[in-house]
């Protein structure tokens, strides 16, 4: 009786009154659960690569107060430039450097923002740097 001759031949049970359950249905019985809600994300945010503010010297700024003072002054005769500017993350410490290429459409002094002809603001305090 210790090798299950008693019942080998038998046929596998079904149950009349309940459906038979799905091999996919059966499988997500045993599948792993998240027992720490949201910590996959935590990690994933955690992971994320950001980058730190590098703060310009005073020639830079400079140059990039001159390229403004060009810009501003040739406002009616528009031309494509290119700002690269640093983005803080919202979520985390640094941010990351963008590139936006475009119109200039104006420079708002009382607000310190350089309005791009997208809409886009820029702070000038974030301007990296500004090619013609």
């Amino acid at each position: 009786m210790n090798s299950y001759e008693d019942i080998i031949d038998h046929p596998h049970y079904q149950s009349k009154t309940r459906p038979h359950m799905s091999m996919q249905n059966r499988a997500a019985q045993f599948a792993p659960f998240a027992a720490l809600s949201g910590y996959d994300e935590s990690v994933r945010e955690t992971q994320r690569l950001t980058d730190r503010r590098i703060e310009p010297d005073e020639s830079e700024i400079a140059a990039i107060n001159d390229k403004l003072q060009y810009l501003s002054l040739t406002m009616e005769d528009p031309q494509q430039i290119s700002i690269t500017y640093f983005v803080k993350d919202a979520s985390k410490e640094g941010g990351s450097y963008e590139t936006i290429t475009g119109i200039l459409k104006k420079i708002d002094a009382v607000s310190g923002n350089v309005v791009m002809d997208d809409g886009t603001k820029i702070p000038v305090s974030d301007i990296y740097a500004i090619e013609i």
